[in-house]
């Protein structure tokens, strides 16, 4: 792999002010945290973590690109399945809407096929995010834009749909170690000035409790993630009616935790360059883990909800008419047709985000099966 770019000056003088603040929780703790609250404040710590302060994030100038930002296809198929989640009336609500881009095509769709949703929630944890969503969002549909509304926490209530693309991910975890028939938490502390991981003992708990139920084997590492448990459940406690799309890369457990996995999924986008060290210039790259799906599905199923599905994102995208909508731009037509074919290989292919990306459904009150699972459906799988 080659060498990272250096930041500019200004932004690791930024980054040295969060590695400051960490340090400091290191220093106040006893000289340990567990790694998920590094990756918590290196992530979203206010004013300082990589999605709590201004910073380029997505798109060619950003540290990687979201199938939103590959192609304008990826959020004209997904309104095919939101309008038939919204033929009943409802909103969207939208955790974590990046630049804003899937919001202005899914509404531009949903407009065009007559199923306008009564009103579009985004929840957005940064500022910075939030500017660009609208600004989007202004310039692509000026007329929807009264539509959206911005929010800082889950409504009471929630009937519709609620799309979570990319959200889990970016969640914070805990890295445990199974080794020598022992269970070890891995955490972070200061050493000659830098951050390193140190293993202790893992203590009873909830996370021993899920540690114990996998035992994936001797000198293995991975995450455990609680915190997607936590926003499932506090999902489920909103939704009154409608679904849940959660589309993220990840597994199925057995997959997930597979004896060929055993140093974990953690992984790190800085400029297009996908690397494994967390600790390089803290607030300036995101730190992201693959999903646990069948995890999900439980988290779900324990709160009141339904699995209305689990498919790749190549199923997903074709049960839901990908192929159809790229088929309206005339081949004839190279210089419109040949750019959006060369997208759908992007969202589509095995070697791209067709097979690693993975779309679930959950839902309350709504009935499987939904237009992108008809097909290829690997619920039996988690």
């Amino acid at each position: 792999m080659p060498p990272l770019p250096a930041p500019e000056p200004d932004a690791l003088e930024h980054s040295r002010a969060l590695a400051e603040l960490i340090s400091g929780e290191i220093a106040a703790e006893g000289g340990w945290i567990p790694f998920s609250r590094y990756m918590e404040l290196a992530l979203y710590a206010p004013g300082f973590g990589y999605y709590g302060a201004g910073a380029r994030k997505f798109g060619r100038g950003g540290d990687f690109v979201t199938a939103p930002e590959i192609s304008l296809l990826f959020g004209r198929t997904l309104g095919r399945q939101a309008a038939e989640v919204l033929a009943n009336g409802g909103g969207i609500l939208e955790l974590g809407a990046g630049t804003g881009r899937l919001a202005a095509d899914l509404l531009a769709e949903l407009e065009r096929l007559g199923h306008l949703p009564a009103h579009y929630r985004v929840l957005e944890v940064s500022p910075d995010l939030r500017e660009r969503q609208r600004e989007t969002l202004s310039r692509q549909v000026p007329g929807l834009l009264a539509r959206v509304e911005w929010v800082e926490h889950l409504p009471q209530s929630v009937e519709g749909l609620i799309i979570a693309n990319e959200v889990l991910d970016a969640l914070p975890v805990h890295l445990v170690a199974w080794r020598g028939g022992k269970i070890f938490e891995r955490g972070v502390v200061l050493g000659d000035g830098a951050f390193a991981f140190d293993d202790r003992p893992l203590a009873e708990g909830e996370l021993m409790t899920l540690a114990r139920g996998l035992d994936p084997g001797r000198d293995y590492v991975s995450e455990l993630c609680p915190a997607a448990r936590g926003l499932v459940k506090s999902l489920a406690e909103v939704l009154a009616r409608g679904a849940i799309l959660f589309i993220d890369y990840g597994f199925g457990r057995r997959e997930y935790y597979h004896p060929q996995r055993n140093r974990g999924t953690l992984m790190c986008h800085y400029r297009q360059q996908a690397h494994d060290d967390p600790f390089f210039a803290p607030g300036l790259q995101d730190i992201t883990a693959h999903v646990d799906f069948s995890a999900v599905a439980e988290a779900a199923v324990e709160a009141g909800l339904s699995l209305l599905g689990y498919t790749t994102q190549a199923h997903f995208l074709i049960n839901c008419g990908i192929t159809e909508l790229l088929a309206q731009s005339p081949v004839e037509d190279a210089s419109r047709y040949l750019p959006l074919a060369e997208q759908a290989h992007r969202l589509l292919s095995p070697a791209e985000m067709g097979e690693l990306f993975k779309v679930m459904a959950l839902g309350r009150n709504v009935f499987a099966p939904l237009l992108g699972f008809t097909r290829g459906d690997f619920s039996r799988m988690l």
